[in-house]
């Protein structure tokens, strides 16, 4: 009968996808025909060699398998051709099958043999048979003398080879009937393990049993301390590279001294600081001086962030505080620096919808390991924030943080400095001037400084130069501040005329006012949202202190209302623009905190009404309440308005009074886009122009 294609159930299961199955089906002992008539696929098969039997049922069928005197049927889809009892031509086949059966003699005892046992069992002939389960990784054998016995097989590729060459009958173990106790058994267990899992998980998240060294935690150990750790801290930086913050330099030099002079200070009673907390605005240094601590002081150093410190787990947060302070004590005198610690240390219970919990633990093991019943001596906590007014009271008391740092923005002075160290390293042109950059940078931190000359080097690089001159810089600077160029913006002559008119109506008024501040440049060049800006160099002694006059303040709303009374005065009052909507709200905004906040109201009198209100821990005010009548409120919207009035008629009179400076100077705009300040100057020079008298 001719032999037809037949594809074998087995061969789409996952047990073909195993070494040991894609063996069987190789070796030459296999044989798979369609039914008991047809010839054997493999004609050089023989009836000597081994019978298989493939099944693609479950692997628990191995316990039955094992049971004595018990023989699975073939499968039904796999038929078992035998050839018929000629005499084989192959001669080796021929002795192998003369050949007496050996004796069972030596035989390892028991029902579990080892790998090598089976292995040399084989070679001598004493297995009769083999069955292996599905998966491969353990097999039942029949030795000669009618034992069996069970064996662990390891990945041997050539175990079917000594198999076949031996003569061992080979099958694979059905398991029809484990697979519904599998189930019941899996389904009631998954559970039970899935529990175990997440109670061991938060064992190990909260530092107990399993979750310390050694334990069952291992990589997961959510519990210990993620700080870096520095015995001989090599930070690269000290007090020298630190600049425009002299007085912070000075309270931590005297820590560091501590350190090194100890006995300096005890002699006179004196103890070192447990804490010292870095007060400032983002970009002030804070993190750069503690650096400068480390690089110092030269004892160990830990430092750490204190968001490291929350974590999904409950616990986890206070068990890395207690693991951080116990690594610190082993190595005292050290510094633990703890950076942005408003994560953690903000106050307690006074969260929107309640405390939380987590964050609250946190926060009150840090205040037991600072300053607690065991004490904590011989570990200096450098911590750092900008929002010191949202930490916890307990935090900031003596015995916990004694020391609070302020780092503030640098003066003239300590920018020039600033400005020195961050052109280290850069090609600058002869005619770069820190003083005057200083000048034209009040309020700029030493991060917006040391922006300020990257991006100046960045400009230098795109234009092909060589080194830095001052016009990158400056052009760096107004990048910074009002966005990049517009270049290939498309303007009318119509809109650059209104654009020059409205800037040139702001530096007239600015320039004419008195006690204000000067005008350091002026453009109509598009940048951001802006289609021109007005730039005035505000005084540092003002900026400084904080104090402003009313006198200045009615002031600066008439230069906001400039451009506005440019455009009416030039174009007439149906064709002005909304140019002007943002000098609006600031001439809004600083009229109403006159009369509300600053006094400056006849009518409501040194009183401040309209407290801030909204929630503190959202960062910033959110809204003004309203705490007054709404007859107090009339008369608060009647005086902000005459303040609007009054500074509006003083610039519309300026800007008749000099109406011919206001052509040129838009002239000039349209010309040249730019203006800097001395050119701006000398049009009031030859003007001949007189400074507003009220």
């Amino acid at each position: 009968m001719a032999s037809t294609s037949y594809t074998h159930p087995l061969l789409s299961s996952p047990l073909y996808s195993s070494k040991l199955s894609r063996k069987l089906y190789r070796s030459p002992v296999c044989l798979l025909s369609r039914n008991d008539k047809s010839k054997p696929v493999n004609s050089l098969s023989n009836a000597a060699m081994a019978t298989v039997l493939l099944s693609t049922m479950a692997q628990p069928a191995l316990a039955d398998d094992l049971a004595p005197q018990q023989v699975p049927p073939p499968s039904p889809s796999v038929q078992v051709e035998t050839a018929k009892p000629t005499t084989p031509s192959n001669p080796f086949v021929q002795n192998l099958l003369t050949a007496p059966r050996p004796q069972a003699s030596d035989l390892p005892e028991g029902s579990q043999w080892r790998y090598s046992e089976f292995l040399n069992a084989v070679k001598k002939g004493k297995v009769e048979r083999v069955r292996f389960s599905k998966d491969g990784g353990m097999l039942q054998l029949t030795a000669v003398d009618g034992r069996r016995a069970t064996v662990v097989v390891p990945n041997d590729p050539d175990l079917i080879d000594i198999l076949a060459m031996n003569g061992v009958d080979i099958s694979v173990s059905e398991g029809e009937g484990g697979n519904g106790l599998l189930n019941f058994l899996g389904n009631l267990l998954f559970p039970i393990l899935t529990f175990a899992g997440v109670f061991l998980l938060f064992r190990r998240a909260q530092g107990g049993p399993g979750g310390g060294p050694g334990g069952l935690g291992g990589p997961m150990d959510f519990g210990r301390s993620k700080s870096k750790f520095q015995e001989v801290p090599e930070t690269g930086v000290t007090f020298a590279d630190v600049a425009g913050a002299d007085q912070a330099k000075l309270e931590l030099q005297e820590v560091v001294d501590f350190l090194k002079n100890p006995d300096k200070y005890t002699a006179l009673g004196a103890k070192i600081p447990k804490g010292c907390l870095l007060v400032g605005p983002p970009g002030t240094g804070k993190t750069l001086l503690a650096r400068a601590v480390a690089g110092e002081a030269g004892v160990p150093f830990f430092s750490c962030a204190a968001s490291e410190f929350v974590e999904l787990f409950v616990g986890v947060g206070a068990s890395r505080v207690r693991d951080l302070f116990e690594k610190a004590k082993s190595k005292a005198p050290c510094i633990v620096f703890i950076d942005e610690i408003d994560a953690v240390g903000r106050q307690r219970g006074a969260g929107l919808g309640g405390g939380n919990d987590e964050r609250e633990q946190t926060i009150n093991q840090l205040l037991t390991e600072m300053d607690g019943f065991s004490g904590n001596s011989g570990v200096i906590v450098l911590a750092a924030t900008n929002r010191p007014d949202v930490l916890d009271s307990a935090l900031l008391r003596p015995g916990r943080f004694d020391r609070q740092v302020t780092v503030d923005r640098p003066d003239v002075a300590g920018r020039v400095r600033i400005l020195e160290v961050h052109s280290r390293g850069k090609a600058l042109a002869k005619d770069v001037d820190f003083e005057k950059i200083a000048r034209r940078t009040p309020g700029f931190t030493g991060a917006d400084l040391q922006n300020l000359m990257n991006e100046a080097a960045i400009l230098a690089a795109r234009r092909d130069l060589k080194e830095i001159s001052k016009d990158e810089i400056s052009d760096a600077l107004e990048r910074i501040i009002a966005g990049p160029e517009k270049k290939n913006a498309v303007v009318s002559e119509e809109k650059k005329k209104l654009v020059a008119y409205h800037e040139a109506g702001h530096a007239l008024v600015g320039a004419l006012m008195p006690e204000y501040d000067p005008v350091a440049k002026i453009s109509i060049i598009p940048r951001g949202q802006a289609g021109g800006l007005t730039f005035f160099a505000p005084s540092e002694e003002r900026l400084e202190s904080g104090l402003y006059s009313r006198s200045y303040l009615e002031n600066q709303m008439a230069v906001a209302l400039g451009g506005r009374v440019a455009e009416e005065v030039i174009f007439g009052e149906d064709n002005v623009t909304t140019g002007a909507s943002n000098d609006f709200m600031q001439v809004s905004r600083v009229a109403r905190q006159m009369v509300e906040r600053f006094g400056f109201s006849k009518k409501i009198g040194q009183v401040a009404i309209g407290g801030p209100g909204g929630n503190p821990f959202l960062g910033q005010q959110m809204s003004s309440q309203k705490d007054y009548s709404m007859a107090t409120a009339d008369i608060v919207d009647a005086e902000v308005r005459e303040l609007v009035e009054r500074a509006y008629a003083r610039a519309k009179q300026i800007m008749n009074t000099h109406i011919d400076i206001l052509h040129k100077l838009a002239q000039l705009l349209i010309e040249k886009e730019t203006v800097d300040g001395e050119e701006f100057m000398s049009l009031f020079i030859d003007g001949k122009a007189e400074l507003f008298v009220a």
